[in-house]
């Protein structure tokens, strides 16, 4: 009775949230005395599929036909090749959504989105989930035979756990119900779901042309760059760096926010983020309730003050 992992890549190289799909599944293996095997769908070299051995896979099986976006063949093969297995672990990704969902109906097994710990009890499966756009915590019990987790991103961490990795190449034939006719790819950029660190930015920036010193911080930091919904509507910045109820709900260790007032919407989106930073001229501002640090002042002397003195300490 193995435990499957549902592994991504992206340009042929696993990221974080793939790493630590595996480092949880890994210790859940531990509890059930059973060992972890990786399942990858894309075109990784040997030697990226090997790093999966770092986190704990013992077994990987790699299928390169089936075409990314084709939900049905990916959930028929997860279908066909986890039988043995009563848990099924997946990193919370949009792809991951899709097929998780189809794997679920095919198999008759329980689902668990936003988990953020692993089970307290595997018999049966009992789990904590962030529930209300991460206000509340569910405990939740799956009574069927198989569970499918879908773990939070950045809610275990990537954990090394060294095994001897075996790898198979496995054939299919991909379903013709789906099929991509192009893909547009974020090159260069860490993602929003996966860092560590984020500097967002919201209105109280004025003006596009003033983006440069939170790019800058975001540089010092290794961070990403997100914004306000306001910001991305009126096109100061991309959708993609959209976070909020209606963007990317993100949860990073550290979340700068910067001339963004703090309104509902957006706080459903961040309040998983372990630490905030707000930084804002208006004292009322709804954001410091749920800060951890908060600065009032302005946004553009306080920030090229802040980049100064992170440099002299890196």
């Amino acid at each position: 009775m193995s435990i499957i992992v549902y592994t991504e890549s992206w340009e042929e190289k696993f990221r974080k949230s793939t790493f630590e799909a595996v480092s949880y599944a890994s210790e859940v293996a531990k509890m059930l005395s059973t060992n972890v095997i990786a399942i990858s769908f894309g075109e990784e070299s040997s030697e990226e599929l090997a790093k999966l051995g770092n986190y704990g896979a013992e077994k990987v099986l790699a299928c390169n036909q089936i075409e990314k976006g084709d939900s049905e063949a990916t959930s028929n093969f997860l279908a066909e090749n986890s039988i043995d297995a009563n848990i099924i672990v997946f990193a919370t990704t949009n792809t991951s959504k899709m097929i998780a969902s189809r794997l679920s109906a095919k198999i008759k097994a329980g689902i668990v989105s936003n988990v953020i710990e692993l089970p307290s009890e595997v018999s049966p499966v009992t789990l904590k989930r962030k529930s209300f756009s991460s206000k509340a915590i569910e405990q939740v019990k799956v009574n069927s035979d198989k569970a499918i987790i879908c773990l939070a991103s950045n809610s275990y961490g990537v954990i090394e756990n060294h095994k001897n990795c075996s790898i198979e190449k496995k054939t299919i034939n991909s379903s013709e119900n789906i099929r991509f006719k192009g893909q547009e790819i974020a090159n260069g950029k860490l993602s929003l779901a996966e860092a560590e660190i984020i500097v967002s930015a919201g209105r109280g920036l004025k003006g596009p042309e003033n983006w440069k010193m939170i790019e800058d911080l975001a540089e010092t930091l290794g961070a990403a760059t997100a914004c306000s919904k306001p910001v991305s509507d009126i096109g100061w910045r991309s959708h993609d760096e959209h976070v909020g109820q209606t963007g990317k709900a993100v949860a990073p260790n550290l979340y700068f926010a910067i001339g963004i007032s703090g309104a509902i919407q957006h706080l459903a989106g961040v309040n998983s983020s372990k630490v905030m930073v707000v930084i804002n001229t208006d004292p009322e501002a709804p954001f410091f309730k749920s800060a951890d640090y908060g600065i009032v002042g302005d946004a553009f002397e306080i920030v090229p003050k802040l980049i100064e003195e992170i440099k002299k300490i890196r």
